[in-house]
């Protein structure tokens, strides 16, 4: 049973940093490409960084280029985002995911349970 299990999540001032961790589990995690969505209220979820499998490669949605950085520990099994700069418009349920292969061509593979985000002014 595959599980991808987000922590790091909270209330943060805008301005500020936040660090979200995904810990997978029951999959070959080296075989898939990882990255990160958010689903903020009244709107589709969207995507924000992509990593691919050995963690040389990384995308970002141009919303956060700049502010986020993706990184993976394929021995820990474990992605995480690192978000600076926080803004209000950050504000979202963030949702680890993993494809086997391409993660905004088709819906990946898997999702974990996601974990809240809010920016204040």
């Amino acid at each position: 049973q595959v599980q991808l299990v987000e922590s790091g999540g909270g209330l943060v001032q805008a301005g500020g940093s936040l660090r979200l961790s995904c810990a997978a589990s029951g999959l070959t995690f080296s075989n898939y490409v990882m990255g990160w969505f958010r689903q903020a209220p009244g709107k589709e979820r969207e995507f924000v960084a992509g990593c691919s499998r050995t963690g040389y490669s990384t995308y970002y949605a141009d919303s956060v280029k700049g502010r986020f950085t993706i990184s993976r520990d394929n021995a820990k099994r474990t992605v995480d985002l690192q978000m600076n700069s926080l803004k209000p418009e950050d504000t979202a349920v963030y949702y680890c995911a993993a494809d086997d292969s391409n993660l905004v061509a088709s819906i990946p593979d898997y999702w974990g349970q996601g974990t809240q985000v809010t920016v204040s002014l």
